[in-house]
């Protein structure tokens, strides 16, 4: 049987490269995406997968990602992972221009790279009997909290993209599914939304206990992928136990979920 492929874009680090890892050792023919060459190629090393340097909010790459694609060969599934937070002001105080970049990146992005793979999903379907397109957004897409303000702005509107998507694919044998995490410790998202400030990214994890990691939204996410075709997880919201909701009392001290 020939192995399914599946495009897993913000690959370098965190949730994409562990989610392009897991496909690859359940025997997934994966292309990884990102900005970074250097780190797709040690992702490609690792683990064999194929790679693509791109940055999604330039059209005329997401397009080169296409061309790249199709003459791979069939892609059975997406998973719209890349994204990001900038800054955690308010939004009196905040930047306009970090909303315009979650925007962008968050949302802006993801439709460029539904749109172009959309085809060759739809084509792959006709013999895979099924296809699917899995965005990863936040629980900040469906909860707000103070400081939240353009990342739940972006989050709230690329969940309500991918709630349209699914009504416009309807009939089609393509899934449309969520994943939304809480908050889970990776190595990059909290430095890049503090400018790269490590002692207020590591700041965020203290005193919580057991944060998610970055193989936990792997697992859901090819989990999800895998089910029996028929089989439509439209939402999974994913949170650590210590967190009830995005703003959380531990240990007397209010924590956000970043």
């Amino acid at each position: 049987m020939t192995a399914r492929r599946v495009v897993v874009t913000g690959a370098s680090s965190g949730i994409g490269a562990a989610t392009a890892r897991l496909f690859r050792a359940h025997g997934w023919d994966v292309v990884a995406v990102a900005r970074r060459t250097e780190r797709l190629e040690a992702l490609a090393d690792e683990t064999g997968c194929d790679i693509f340097t791109a940055d999604l909010t330039d059209q005329l790459q997401v397009d080169a990602l296409r061309d790249y694609v199709q003459a791979l060969g069939p892609v059975h599934a997406l998973v719209n992972n890349a994204g990001g937070a900038f800054g955690l002001a308010s939004v009196e105080a905040g930047d306009p221009e970090d909303w315009i970049r979650m925007f962008d990146v968050n949302v802006v992005a993801v439709k460029r790279v539904t749109s172009a793979l959309l085809p060759l999903l739809r084509a792959a379907s006709v013999d895979g009997g099924h296809a699917d397109i899995l965005t990863v957004t936040s629980i900040a897409g469906h909860v707000a909290y103070e400081g939240g303000g353009g990342y739940n702005a972006a989050k709230f509107a690329e969940h309500a993209m991918v709630a349209v998507l699914r009504l416009e694919l309807a009939g089609e044998p393509i899934r449309v599914l969520e994943v939304a995490p809480g908050m889970v410790h990776t190595e990059e998202f909290s430095l890049v939304r503090f400018a790269g400030d490590q002692a207020k990214a590591d700041a965020v994890y203290d005193n919580v206990p057991e944060p998610l990691v970055a193989e936990d939204i792997a697992e859901a996410i090819v989990h999800a992928i895998e089910l029996p075709g028929h089989v439509n997880l439209d939402l999974v919201t994913i949170k650590p136990v210590a967190q009830a909701a995005p703003w959380k009392v531990i240990r007397g001290e209010l924590k956000p979920k970043l």
